[in-house]
């Protein structure tokens, strides 16, 4: 490609040098440059791509991008100096691979809780609908029933803009995001071309990041504002009534709101809802009538969940009958109240509950199958938002016996971890583990039998981070290796 072309629509920007006639390829990673490559520095939060600027030119780039003036080797590469490197990134890789989104439908989903579950359902849905789609999120990039691994629940753009490559070469026509505050505020999905964008919830999660709830739901926002102005184009936003910022988000954009709720009338709103240990019933009411829906999905957040993703396929023209009856065979979505099969007499749930509200709506879920007790594990990890510690441990208390460990404890401590846990709990049937293998074999020690299990906040992971490496582990593996010993 012409390089001038990826920078034409830039009206601020100093070219020291001349471009080349031709490159091949763009990249934001030194290590991933090839010959005839433009590299893009990027400041990210513990690097920053300026100091690598040189390295990109050794490995055979030959136009470097930046926001200041570089000491690099002129007879190497071409200089171009912009305001923003990210956003000359968004411009440079959409007009690179020939604007993707535009051939597909994409949807696009935000929200604290939710988001997984949601971009689960849409996915599945729409292949048990006879139809290809493609999912980019926190278990990955799932290519039409291909797995393929992902760094972040909302990867970088030029990763973004390569996964709806693939997925236009492989004749994909959907494609879900999993879309978080930190990827919006990066402006990681810049140039993304969203059909219908959803909302989930929001509740108290990642003010290390974004400071205040204010500006965290805010961040969520600009998915909304994303959609555009252009109203030629049929476009959707798709919210949770029940949750405070509808009223916000309605405002962001001027598409038309579709609404659902589990509390309210909505244009598709639950009502009679039956919680039973293997399934959830309820009465859907929407805008082609009434149905008795059933999932295999767990949970009174989960019904919130089936709701969205049945409004948001019916914004793009599905029909709800379908949807309905579709949905009877889709099993829990991965490390969401997912049930761990054994023959003990217990009932095993790992989640990925992490925060406040979902811990609380988790421990809610299997109350009404409450036979002896309920045992709960959670952990959080470290060097993350420590403010919402005390009220996850607040939230735990809801369970008999409660189970205070670690996540990822990266570089924190132990015992800074769960101490900060300990300060929230509201009574004395707890302990501090901070291994968290320990932690598990601890809990499934004192099980007794028809205690309901709930291991949190790892859901579908299979390792845990340590300083900066990941170290295989388990829930469900270490849990099921004490019942083999103990029953």
């Amino acid at each position: 490609m012409n390089p001038y072309d990826l920078f034409k629509r830039l009206k601020l920007k100093t070219i020291i040098g001349t471009l080349p006639p031709s490159v091949d390829h763009i990249e934001v990673d030194s290590r991933e440059v090839k010959q005839n490559s433009v590299f893009f520095c990027i400041k990210g939060h513990t690097t920053d791509g300026h100091d690598y600027a040189q390295l990109a030119v050794n490995n055979g780039a030959t136009v470097i991008v930046a926001e200041k003036n570089l000491d690099i080797d002129m007879d190497k590469a071409t200089l171009v100096i912009v305001n923003s490197s990210s956003r000359a990134l968004a411009f440079a890789a959409n007009q690179f691979y020939n604007f993707p989104s535009n051939e597909m439908n994409v949807f696009g989903v935000t929200g604290t809780n939710g988001k997984t579950s949601v971009t689960n359902l849409i996915h599945q849905l729409i292949k048990r609908g006879g139809e290809s789609s493609a999912l980019s999120g926190t278990i990955g990039f799932d290519l039409d029933g291909t797995l393929y691994e992902s760094a972040n629940t909302t990867s970088d753009i030029i990763t973004t803009q390569r996964m709806l490559v693939q997925a236009r070469e492989a004749n994909v026509k959907n494609m879900t995001f999993e879309v978080s505050s930190h990827g919006l505020v990066e402006g990681r999905l810049w140039g993304v071309d969203f059909d219908v964008v959803t909302f989930t919830n929001l509740s108290h999660d990642h003010l290390d990041f974004h400071g205040t709830m204010e500006h965290y739901g805010y961040a969520k926002g600009l998915l909304f504002s994303q959609l555009g102005q252009d109203l030629s184009k049929q476009k959707y936003a798709v919210l949770n009534l029940d949750d405070d910022w509808f009223d916000t988000y309605s405002s962001m954009t001027p598409f038309e709101v579709i609404s659902y709720s589990m509390e309210r009338d909505a244009d598709f709103s639950a009502k009679n809802i039956q919680y039973l240990d293997n399934r959830t019933l309820f009465q859907l009411e929407s805008p082609e009538g009434t149905f008795q829906l059933e999932t295999q999905l767990l949970g009174t957040f989960n019904v919130s969940n089936v709701l969205a993703a049945i409004a948001t396929l019916y914004a793009k023209g599905e029909s709800v009958a379908s949807l309905v009856e579709r949905l009877k065979d889709i099993p829990p979505i991965s490390g969401r109240m997912e049930r761990v099969h054994t023959e003990a007499p217990l009932s095993i749930y790992v989640d990925y509950a992490h925060t406040p509200d979902a811990i609380e709506k988790a421990i809610q879920s299997v109350m009404p199958f409450k036979k002896n007790r309920v045992l709960f594990l959670v952990g959080t990890g470290g060097n993350r938002d420590k403010s919402k510690r005390p009220t996850m441990a607040e939230k735990a208390s809801l369970a008999d016996y409660v189970v205070l460990t670690t996540d990822d404890p990266r570089y924190e401590s132990y015992d800074s971890i769960i101490n900060d846990l300990g300060q929230g709990m509201k009574h004395e049937n707890y302990a501090l583990i901070g291994d968290r293998e320990e932690a598990v074999r601890h809990l499934m020690s004192i099980a007794e039998p028809d205690d309901i299990i709930i291991f949190a906040g790892k859901g579908h992971e299979d390792y845990q981070i340590i300083e900066n490496t990941k170290y295989p582990h388990s829930d469900r593996n270490i849990a099921l290796d004490v019942i083999a010993q103990r029953f």
